[in-house]
């Protein structure tokens, strides 16, 4: 009897060693429908699993890597485990995995080799890193990864899930002026090489009856383009590419008014979208049967301005786009062209250009002229008054009226409050600037006891204008430069280190002691000429050099 049980124990241990080796080394393909383990039709757990797979970003492109990590706290390790990607509200896999580590080993699923990773040993892990790719064409539908964890071999987890990876469309600028029509900022660049890059192309359907859109760009919070009948916003059809207060990209179609923010339309008949956020550059593609529509025309083949306009949302909610640009003329979207933008409008080049003139040069000498140049010209007077001091207020007057004219001019223009801090900043110094000489003419008399605090308060004015007029001059120069180098940015850069430095150069000497000797003073006049002399050369190359950029933007 003894030899009977004996020898049907050794047939037991036949039978099982080799599929419990089987398991141990990770050849799990009988799992790869469901993820479950064969363990004896042992029921996994319900609860939540204690390991997480993450991703090193949150959409994909076609055929480029995504680092892929499970993991395991220190006190929990897992000693088996099967991982796949499927697309989201599938079950089979997609793509294929590459190994980076020696405790995994790659597997065919569902005849798609590679397509599935698993470990090798029954050694305790925490920690696994693959990388995954998509196939080069095909799949553009959002994914997912899922694996399975077995701790020990009653204790294991079904379908633990990854955050979904959306797609992100590879738009580029080709076929752009031969099947399609493309317009982009900066000009003719290719947002599949750059991702600074605002871009929207439109083509015509084979059969005429619909039209297919791309557009792509970076933000924070939406891109967007619309058809307008002049380059005016109001009355526009448009369509909004932006993230939702879910997270995700989401397309919506809406007809903008120009003075509150658009109202949301049905989207119609829209098909084939396309939807995602690749870090900050936001796309969406789709072919749409709806009609062209604005206040005075409607169709496909008649011809529009196209807008593009992008900035940030709040919860799903777009607020007042950041930058805007528009085409040059009327496009009929059914014949293929590279689309020009639309250049600025003369007056705003003569608001920016008596900005920069006031700000960066007269209102550089009046200020300078007050600080260090009071001794070139000691005792010399005019209508009973300083020479440094007419000097000073007929340079800082012609500041002030610039000011107010390129404030003026601006608001003519527009007829109405435009976003972002360019207009905030304008108004302050214009506000400060209108403030500043009322101020001056009712000072006390230099004699006063308090005269210091006037002189402290119009100084410390002056500066805090200063200031804020290189901020307005800049967010300015950011909005009209569509340079893919930006150049007019980093010109007037170049002209705020120049006066920085020279503002340092004349304090400095202007706080060095000298003996009160008429050799000293005449060669301390000397230097005191040299420098300005010296400034306004760099100055005026700086300011010349603006002016253009602005006449051509």
């Amino acid at each position: 009897m003894d030899h009977v049980v004996l020898l049907l124990l050794l047939l037991l241990l036949l039978c099982v060693a080799p599929t419990v080796h089987c398991y141990s080394s990770g050849l799990v393909t009988a799992s790869c429908a469901d993820l479950r383990p064969r363990h004896n039709k042992l029921s996994p757990q319900t609860g939540p699993a204690p390991y997480t797979i993450t991703t090193d970003r949150s959409s994909y492109r076609l055929g480029e890597e995504v680092t892929v990590k499970i993991q395991a706290p220190s006190s929990k390790p897992f000693f088996g485990f099967l991982l796949q990607a499927r697309q989201v509200g599938l079950e089979s896999p997609v793509g294929y995995f590459t190994l980076t580590t020696m405790a995994a080993q790659i597997l065919t699923c569902s005849q798609r080799p590679s397509s599935a990773v698993s470990h090798n040993s029954v050694s305790a892990k925490t920690s696994i890193q693959v990388t995954w790719r998509s196939e080069l064409s095909g799949n553009t539908k959002p994914v997912q990864f899922h694996a399975s964890f077995v701790q020990n071999f009653k204790t294991f987890w079904v379908d633990v899930t990854s955050p979904a990876l959306t797609f992100f469309n590879n738009i580029s600028k080709s076929g752009c002026g031969v099947t399609k029509v493309c317009i982009s900022q900066p000009l003719n660049c290719d947002p599949a090489v750059s991702v600074n890059c605002y871009f929207m192309s439109a083509s015509i359907t084979p059969n005429d009856t619909a039209v297919h859109y791309e557009i792509t760009g970076p933000s924070d919070g939406y891109i967007s383009f619309g058809f307008s009948d002049d380059q005016r916003m109001g009355n526009d059809d448009i369509y909004i590419c932006g993230i939702g207060s879910n997270g995700l990209v989401q397309l919506q179609h809406a007809i903008s008014t120009g003075k509150t923010a658009p109202r949301i339309l049905p989207l119609g008949n829209v098909s084939d979208v396309v939807a995602s956020v690749h870090g900050m550059v936001i796309s969406c593609s789709f072919t749409s049967m709806n009609p062209i529509s604005t206040q005075r025309t409607s169709g496909f083949n008649m011809a529009y301005y196209l807008m593009y306009a992008h900035g940030p949302s709040s919860n799903g909610l777009i607020q007042f786009h950041a930058d805007t640009f528009i085409s040059s003329d009327k496009i009929d979207i059914s014949r293929p062209q590279l689309v020009t933008i639309g250049v600025w409008p003369p007056i705003i080049k003569v608001h920016g250009s008596l900005m920069l003139i006031a700000w960066m040069t007269t209102g550089s000498l009046g200020m300078m002229v007050a600080r260090y140049l009071k001794g070139l010209a000691k005792g010399q007077n005019l209508w009973g008054k300083d020479v440094w001091f007419l000097v000073h207020v007929a340079v800082m007057s012609l500041t002030v009226v610039a000011t107010a004219i390129a404030f003026i001019l601006s608001f003519s223009y527009a007829k109405d409050w435009s976003g972002g801090a360019h207009p905030v900043l304008g108004c302050l110094v214009m506000i400060m600037s209108f403030l500043q000489p009322i101020l001056a003419m009712l000072r006390c008399g230099p004699q006063h006891a308090l005269r210091f605090l006037f002189n402290w308060t119009h100084a410390l004015n002056a500066v805090v204008i200063k200031t804020l007029a290189v901020a307005a001059t800049c967010t300015g120069l950011m909005l009209i430069d569509s340079t893919p180098e930006q150049w007019l940015i980093k010109v007037m850069g170049g002209f705020i280190g120049w006066e920085a430095f020279f503002y340092i150069l004349l304090e400095v000497h202007l706080k060095w002691p000298v003996n009160t000797t008429d050799t000293l003073e005449s060669s301390t006049k000397s230097v005191d000429v040299l420098l300005m002399t010296l400034f306004f050369v760099g100055n005026l190359a700086f300011l010349v050099a603006l002016l253009v950029g602005i006449g051509i933007s």
